[in-house]
This record gives C-alpha cells, sequence and structure tokens, in this order.
C-alpha cells in the first residue's frame, strides 16, 4: 500500500491514498447494533468508506478465498445503508502459486451484491515468490514490471471513478480522486 501512495504521489497528481486499519473492528454481530447505531470503530470505519471516491483493496489468499478481516470490514460496510456503493474498486493480491487471484474473484463476487464497481483489467495477481524478486527484506515492493502494473490499475480506478461521478477522465492525469485501501 506505500508503493501505491508513492506511486499516486510521483505520477498520478490528485490521487491521494489514505490507508485505513481494519484489525480493531470487531466481529460483525448485529447485536452490537444500537438504536441504529454501530460501535465507535465500526462509526468511524464507516465514516471513511462514505468519504472515500474509491477503493483499493489489497488481500492475501487464505485457503483459497478471502481473508476474515476483509471480509468482516466487506460485512461491516453493507449494514444498511450501505457506504460501498456505486463507487469504483480495484483488487490487487500477493501470494505463492496462483497470487491471489481465487480470493480477487471471491472479492469480486461479494463487491457485486454490494454495488461495487471493479475495474477489469489491468489485474494484479502477484506470485511473490517467482523470480525475479518482488520485495525486499522489509516488504516494500521493488520489481519495475509490477510497479508499472500498478500504476496502470491506479489510472483505470481513477478513470472508472471519474467516469460514475459523471466527470471526464484523463489517462495520465489526477483530477481530486481519493482513495481507501484495505490491508488485510
Amino acid at each position: 500500500m506505500c508503493e501505491a501512495a508513492e506511486i499516486c504521489k510521483e505520477s498520478i497528481p490528485g490521487m491521494q491514498v489514505d490507508h485505513v486499519d481494519i484489525s480493531e473492528l470487531p466481529l460483525l454481530n448485529t447485536d452490537l447494533e444500537v438504536d441504529g447505531g454501530f460501535p465507535p470503530a465500526v462509526e468511524a470505519f464507516r465514516a471513511n468508506i462514505r468519504a472515500a471516491d474509491c477503493f483499493l483493496f489489497a488481500s492475501p489468499e487464505y485457503n483459497y478465498s478471502i481473508s476474515g478481516p476483509l471480509k468482516n470490514a466487506l460485512d461491516w460496510g453493507s449494514r444498511p445503508p450501505n457506504c460501498w456503493g456505486d463507487r469504483a474498486a480495484a483488487i490487487l493480491s500477493a501470494s505463492g502459486g496462483s497470487g491471489g487471484s481465487r480470493s480477487q474473484y471471491h472479492i469480486r463476487q461479494v463487491g457485486v451484491f454490494l454495488d461495487i464497481h471493479f475495474i477489469n483489467k489491468p489485474e494484479i495477481f502477484t506470485r511473490a515468490h517467482m523470480p525475479p524478486k518482488k520485495f525486499d527484506d522489509d516488504g516494500n515492493l521493488i520489481d519495475p514490471e509490477t510497479k508499472e502494473h500498478l500504476r496502470k490499475m491506479l489510472l483505470s480506478l481513477q478513470a472508472l471513478a471519474l467516469r460514475l461521478q459523471g466527470k471526464p477522465a484523463s489517462s495520465e492525469q489526477g483530477n481530486g480522486e481519493s482513495m481507501l485501501p484495505f490491508m488485510s
């Protein structure tokens, strides 16, 4: 996610990445909803979702599917009124073998019900353990080809977000969009 923020600063003017920590969200339990309100951590999370123009989901793949924390965040955001709807999103993942492709398709499947509009391409399935080396010892993305794919993904995300808002999109220029990445 840090790399996405850096790419935005360097080559996508006006696009900003805000990291949202989902680790403090309680497990979804509708009994925690009292008088139409949510626990404080959930209220803050939902406010962040409502403030975003688009979303970048970053998730590992566990047992061929979405991570538990990300599914929990998607569920809390979907509680009435749904905070996700009618906004653009992109997904990136890094894992072994499949590069997280199965989890990405499960996220898309959930997103359909939530009225999230995902970009169709480029897709990023980073096979983290395959040459060339993708990350340094601190987890920073170092592979130039993967960085370029990420830049193209961010431009595609920005263009879709603008189209959904009825604004003209430029393929190489930022237009004040923001996005929320989710780490799980």
